[in-house]
């Protein structure tokens, strides 16, 4: 009988043990809070890349989770206390196998904290409210002076000398221009450039443009041989759309990335070699608000 109570009485103190021990562990986990995301326009990054969210605590960065897709609302866990005490949420654009803690260079998205709320926009990249443009038709890396509507070039020659017919904000960071022309339906690009008055990164190595040089000290292409398949070089521009958008380096996509501040469809009767003004793009800013 006593080697029963003693049995009995060691299980109760084994299960007191390990009930205070569970009871511990559950009093020692830090409390989280909810932050929620509701963000407008943004685009899937593909495969080699993914948002991610932060947090400025005492001027420091701290994650609050990463995602692919973007449907909204989407809501993270975060430690209460650094989430009561953030200053501003940032949204950034990672590699998906990211070996970095820090933040990258490319944040596309900021804004402070007010009281539970933070209202956020992509004015950090750059501000593109007085963003404008213009562009020629013409083909000066061949001699054939028969096909002068297959090229487009970034420069304004309305008085007779040529400048930069680009008048766009410097970009943060992480951030590179990008000019396009739309061929039935499809964005074929022009090249990347972060100065609107220097020739773009592919002006030597293009594989499009004529064998007579690399053309103007200016953002722009000769379609003129190599076309992709499905169309054919050299091409006719007028009745086609002309888009400057705002990319992401590295870039792993070989299509326009959400922000285009300057679009002009070109009229079919358009003359060659003329200044053409460009138009507000479609999207010239992102926004969102997030809540703690």
């Amino acid at each position: 009988m006593i080697r029963k109570m003693y049995l009995a009485v060691l299980a109760l103190g084994v299960l007191s043990v390990s009930c205070s021990s569970d009871d511990d562990a559950t009093a020692q986990q830090p409390e989280t809070s909810t932050l929620t995301l509701n963000l407008s326009d943004l685009e899937a990054l593909g495969n080699d890349f993914v948002y991610e969210g932060w947090i400025i605590v005492d001027g420091s960065p701290v994650s609050t989770g990463t995602f692919s897709d973007v449907t909204f609302p989407k809501t993270f866990q975060v430690l209460s206390a650094q989430l009561a005490s953030a200053s501003t949420f940032v949204l950034s654009i990672e590699p998906a196998l990211d070996l970095d803690p820090a933040p990258a260079a490319t944040k596309i998205l900021a804004g402070d904290f007010v009281d539970s709320s933070a209202n956020v926009n992509s004015n950090l990249v750059a501000d593109f409210s007085a963003a404008a443009g213009t562009f020629i038709l013409a083909t000066p890396t061949d001699a054939d002076n028969t096909n002068e509507e297959s090229g487009v070039w970034f420069l304004d020659n309305t008085t007779g000398t040529a400048v930069a017919g680009l008048d766009l904000p410097a970009l943060s960071d992480g951030w590179v221009y990008e000019g396009w022309a739309v061929i039935n339906g499809t964005p074929i690009s022009t090249g990347t450039f972060t100065d609107p008055a220097m020739a773009d990164a592919n002006a030597a190595s293009s594989p499009y443009k004529g064998d007579l040089g690399n053309g103007p000290g200016y953002p722009g292409e000769d379609y003129l041989q190599n076309a992709p398949t499905g169309f054919t070089f050299p091409t006719d521009l007028r009745g086609k759309t002309i888009v400057i958008s705002v990319e992401p380096s590295p870039d792993n996509s070989t299509a326009p990335f959400t922000l285009k501040p300057l679009l002009k469809t070109v009229a079919t009767d358009a003359t060659v070699h003329t200044s053409i003004a460009m138009g507000t793009g479609p999207v010239q800013s992102l926004s969102g608000t997030v809540n703690r």
